[in-house]
């Protein structure tokens, strides 16, 4: 039996992880086309502050040195790329997103970066420790980049006059 064929739990992986670029990337777009708000933008951190409840299991637990540094990555390399490329404008009273070439590009390259990763880190720890520490990666790419926004978001909608806000 050849040892270099991946295991269902590899694939899977994968599989979760491309999906997950494709629905971010979808998402983004079809945001574009409609106005945003506070909620929106602080709709993802909220929902996926849940996922800390996995760390209930011990199985998936790791040491913290290692969790803040998961974070931290997150954090400092994934999350400024997306500030970066993360832009409001106004139209017809409302605030919108706007439409960055640069961000499908970002996306593909970082979901790239965090596949060749997790091959390295799952050397090393367990399956559910992997996943503990991509999300870790990921809620620290995920708040910094949404608090951005949030203060962007803000300086924005107050230079819209009063009786043209909408949404």
């Amino acid at each position: 039996m050849p040892t270099s064929v991946p295991h269902v739990p590899q694939i899977l992986s994968l599989v979760a992880s491309l999906l997950a670029g494709a629905l971010v990337i979808a998402v983004r777009l079809r945001g574009t086309n409609k106005p945003t708000n506070l909620r929106k933008i602080i709709a993802p951190p909220l929902g996926m502050a849940t996922g800390f409840l996995m760390f209930v299991v011990p199985a998936v637990r790791v040491p913290w040195l290692w969790g803040l540094a998961a974070w931290a990555v997150g954090a400092v390399f994934f999350s400024y790329p997306l500030i970066l490329t993360s832009r409001f404008e106004v139209k017809d009273g409302a605030v919108y997103l706007k439409r960055s070439k640069m961000f499908i590009v970002i996306i593909v390259a970082l979901l790239a970066v965090r596949i060749l990763l997790h091959d390295v880190v799952e050397r090393h720890v367990t399956i559910p420790q992997t996943a503990a520490l991509f999300f870790l990666l990921a809620f620290g790419m995920l708040l910094p980049w949404r608090m951005a926004m949030v203060r962007r978001y803000r300086a924005l909608e107050k230079t819209i006059p009063e009786p043209q806000r909408r949404g």
